[in-house]
């Protein structure tokens, strides 16, 4: 048996003493820029119709954040990341399935769309205006949208619209 401390952040073993914390997943999710006033988003199949959002991953065992960015957008895009480029956003706790979400900022090397792994229904760039246009529509809309703005991913993409990256 298993006593709650800390305010829930461990569990200590009545028994023993010993101490168990949860385990957490950290994975990136990253806003690709083209340096030429484009944002490369992605969807899943099962997501709403018009749904986009940022490329995003869990990190390998030994693997770098930032090696985690280059890794996870040539998978699910073929595009080649800058890791000069990459830049810290904000972070969050995601808890399905109990994630720290790390955000970033990256530009493309070459904007070219290669393969992907097909994680993703599809991937490809939207121009500064397009997604100006779709930050407050909501799913039931059908067109172009973005996840709510409670989400890491509507933070990032703010953040590249209001030019602060």
């Amino acid at each position: 048996a298993t006593l709650s401390k800390r305010e829930g952040a461990i569990r200590e073993c009545v028994g023993c003493g010993a101490r168990h914390r949860p385990r957490l997943d950290p994975c990136v999710i990253v806003l690709v820029t083209d340096g030429n006033e484009r944002c490369l988003l992605g969807r899943k199949a099962a997501w709403p119709k018009g749904r986009y959002s940022c490329l995003s991953g869990f990190l390998d065992f030994g693997e770098t954040l930032e090696e985690c960015v280059v890794r996870e957008v040539a998978e699910e895009s073929g595009v080649a990341v800058d890791r000069q480029s990459i830049r810290y956003v904000a972070s969050h706790p995601w808890l399905f399935p109990r994630s720290m979400m790390i955000g970033f900022i990256a530009q493309a090397d070459n904007p070219d769309l290669g393969g992907n792994d097909d994680e993703l229904d599809d991937v490809r760039w939207f121009s500064r205006a397009e997604v100006a246009e779709c930050m407050d529509k909501s799913e039931q809309d059908g067109d172009l949208h973005v996840p709510s703005r409670v989400s890491l991913a509507n933070t990032i993409i703010r953040r590249w619209l209001d030019k602060l990256a």
